[in-house]
């Protein structure tokens, strides 16, 4: 069962998307939590998930800074980024930095499949 960390400063977004990988699509383990950039970081190196799913719009530093962290110290690490804005300018940064994924948190419906994309991607 792959494992997913979840970044994103909203108590009740996180739980939405824990309720849709554990209970609505099954086959995924929330391994963790983090609701800031050094927190996710932090989480990250103690848990090692297959997968980590972040929030754009954090409280403080914004969820690419992390990635940023992350994936100096591991290019491998699959990411998806989660946004309210539909701007193509953060989708091209997230890109280049290396996320695997985007979803738009108003299409977070398509989250389950985006996330069986990129671990089948990272798996190939």
């Amino acid at each position: 069962m792959p494992s997913v960390l979840i970044v994103d400063d909203e108590d009740d977004f996180r739980y939405i998307v824990r309720w849709m990988l554990e209970e609505a699509s099954g086959g995924w383990h929330v391994a963790g939590e983090a609701t800031s950039v050094e927190e996710a970081v932090a989480r990250w190196r103690e848990l090692r998930p297959d997968v980590i799913i972040i929030d754009h719009l954090l409280n403080g530093p914004s969820g690419l800074q992390a990635v940023e962290q992350i994936l100096a110290e591991d290019r491998s690490q699959p990411i998806v980024l989660l946004t309210m804005i539909g701007d193509e300018e953060i989708h091209h940064a997230a890109s280049a930095l290396g996320v695997a994924a985007s979803v738009s948190k108003a299409n977070i419906h398509e989250l389950p499949a985006a996330l069986r994309d990129v671990m089948g991607k990272a798996r190939a």
